[in-house]
C-alpha cells in the first residue's frame, strides 16, 4: 500500500540536509530530488549554518549528521528544540554505538538512521517523519488495532516536544529498545 507523501494542505515534505561532507550532501540531494513529494529546502555543512537555515526555511525534516565541525549534531538538536523548531530531526550517522542513538533521541531526534541504510528505506523514513511533522494537531497516529497491511509497531515516534527517554517510559520499554524499534520501523515503512 502506497501512502502519498503529501496531502491537500501539506505540499511536499521539505528537507534540510546537514552533513559536513559535500559528497554526502550532494548524494542525498540527488536521491531526494527524484522523489515525488519531497523537496530539498537547503544544505548545511556545519551546525551554525544548519541552525540559521532551519530558522529561515522551516523545513519539515532535518536530516542531521552527528559529527559536524564546531557545533556537533547533539548541540544542534538541543538548540533546535530551544529555538522552538517544528522540524522532525532524523539523525543520519555512521556512529553505530547504541549510546549515540540513545543520546540523539534524548536530545530530541525523531529517529536515528545509519548511513549504511538502503536508499529506499531512508526515503521511507523521511516520508514517515515528514507526515508526522505535517500533522501538527495530531503528531502520532494511534495504532491500537492491527492494520491489514502493517503489524502494529512496538514503539511509535515520540510526539513533538517529548524526549526519547520519556517516550520510552510511556511505551513501557527501554530507551534503547524504543530507539532501535522506531528507527527500524521508520526505515521499513511500518510507521506512517
Amino acid at each position: 500500500m502506497t501512502v502519498p507523501a503529501t496531502g491537500p494542505d501539506t505540499g511536499p515534505i521539505t528537507v534540510l540536509i546537514v552533513d559536513d561532507h559535500p559528497v554526502v550532501r550532494r548524494g542525498l540531494r540527488v536521491l531526494l530530488e527524484v522523489q515525488d513529494g519531497i523537496e530539498v529546502a537547503g544544505e548545511a555543512g556545519d551546525g551554525a549554518t544548519a541552525l540559521a537555515l532551519a530558522a529561515e526555511l522551516s523545513p519539515d525534516v532535518v536530516l542531521l549528521d552527528l559529527k559536524l565541525p564546531g557545533m556537533d549534531g547533539i548541540a544542534v538538536l538541543t538548540q533546535l528544540k530551544a529555538n522552538g523548531s517544528q522540524a522532525r530531526v532524523l539523525v543520519l550517522t555512521s556512529a553505530t554505538e547504541p549510546a549515540s542513538a540513545s543520546l540523539a533521541l534524548r536530545s530530541g531526534a525523531a529517529g536515528v538512521v545509519y548511513k549504511d541504510v538502503d536508499p529506499d528505506a531512508l526515503v521511507r523514513a523521511i516520508r514517515s517523519a515528514g507526515r508526522i511533522s505535517s500533522r501538527r494537531s495530531n503528531p502520532v497516529r494511534s495504532t491500537t488495532t492491527p492494520s491489514p497491511t502493517f503489524p502494529p509497531p512496538i514503539a511509535l515516534p515520540a510526539p513533538r516536544g517529548t524526549s526519547g527517554a520519556r517516550w520510552a517510559e510511556a511505551q513501557r520499554t527501554s530507551e534503547t529498545t524504543s530507539c532501535r524499534s522506531v528507527g527500524t520501523q521508520m526505515a521499513s515503512g511500518r510507521i506512517r
